[in-house]
């Protein structure tokens, strides 16, 4: 998650969003009261903090051992955690089956790569916001309403003043981000297929597994050249806490609490919550200008979120 990496509890509200929508989504069940809800918006709240403070977090190792090194470690914390949860029954995967396992395997090893690059480029808030683009692209790509064209308007924009040329403009650094909102739409797309293919959280974790070997020769050749101290370590391993495990397990219990599309919605905040816990824990202030392009993407994506769940189901 999302958005370092993605769970599928923060995918289902962009399965919802596109007109070929899967079971999985159902898994959000009514909300009984207002109590229920008041818990799931707190829910959420957490993880979404927890989420980008363990980015933030990570991002103090980057002296040490760059983002390679960070995203190594935090790819065998979250392996570890996810395939704890899914208990994935290897033996019994067909090759049919494994197919999309390994691409979102490749996906998960590529997007948390390009997002910790691109935050050591150009800071936390703007390459989440950044990234926040490949949910939008493909909750809007499905649609052929006028609301969602003026959305995806909207969002241009607020990207185009995002990312506007001047001498200083890290090129590498957008493209980073870019990269890896590619890789968050390919994501969700990908884990639509898995869900079809495999009960429960089993690909997503054989997914995760297969993306932490994959960090392994990179892990040990970026770790031997550049020494950890264990704060370094302990950074690292706290963003695969902070910013895998943890917002798994809340955003599953917050889906039960409120509904799939609410969930999209609220999910909208994380860009702000990045800018904000990058100028309070990194110090990486943002002009004016950028903050109004921040609001300009979330405010695109809760309007087509709105408006499409307010479409009647058929």
């Amino acid at each position: 998650m999302h958005f370092a990496e993605a769970s599928p509890a923060r995918t289902l509200w962009c399965m919802q969003t596109t007109e070929h929508a899967h079971r999985p989504v159902t898994t959000s069940a009514p909300v009984a009261d207002n109590g229920g809800r008041y818990a799931g918006i707190a829910m959420m709240l957490g993880s979404g903090l927890s989420n980008q403070v363990g980015a933030a977090i990570g991002s103090l190792a980057f002296p040490v051992i760059g983002p390679a090194g960070v995203v190594a470690v935090r790819q065998w914390v979250a392996a570890v955690a996810l395939l704890a949860v899914g208990r994935p029954r290897l033996r019994s995967f067909t090759w049919r089956q494994w197919q999309p396992v390994l691409l979102l395997a490749a996906v998960f090893a590529t997007m948390n790569l390009s997002l910790y690059s691109a935050i050591d480029r150009i800071g936390l808030g703007l390459a989440v916001t950044l990234e926040f683009l490949g949910p939008l692209a493909v909750a809007l790509a499905a649609s052929r309403r006028l609301v969602d064209l003026g959305c995806a308007v909207v969002a241009a924009a607020g990207v185009v003043a995002l990312t506007r040329p001047q001498p200083t403009t890290d090129y590498l650094g957008i493209g980073l981000a870019l990269l890896a909102a590619v890789c968050w739409a390919s994501y969700i797309l990908l884990n639509r297929s898995v869900g079809r293919r495999l009960p429960g959280a089993e690909g997503t974790a054989v997914a995760a597994g297969l993306s932490g070997l994959l960090f392994v020769p990179i892990g040990i050749v970026v770790l031997v050249e550049n020494p950890p101290t264990q704060a370094a370590l302990g950074c690292a391993a706290a963003a695969g806490i902070l910013s895998s495990a943890l917002p798994f397990l809340i955003d599953m219990l917050a889906l039960r609490r409120v509904p799939a599309h609410f969930f999209g919605i609220f999910m909208s905040i994380n860009p702000v919550l990045a800018a904000t816990v990058g100028l309070v824990f990194l110090g990486q202030t943002l002009q004016a200008s950028e903050w109004l392009s921040i609001a300009a993407i979330v405010t695109a994506n809760i309007v087509s979120v709105i408006t499409t769940s307010r479409q009647p189901r058929v």
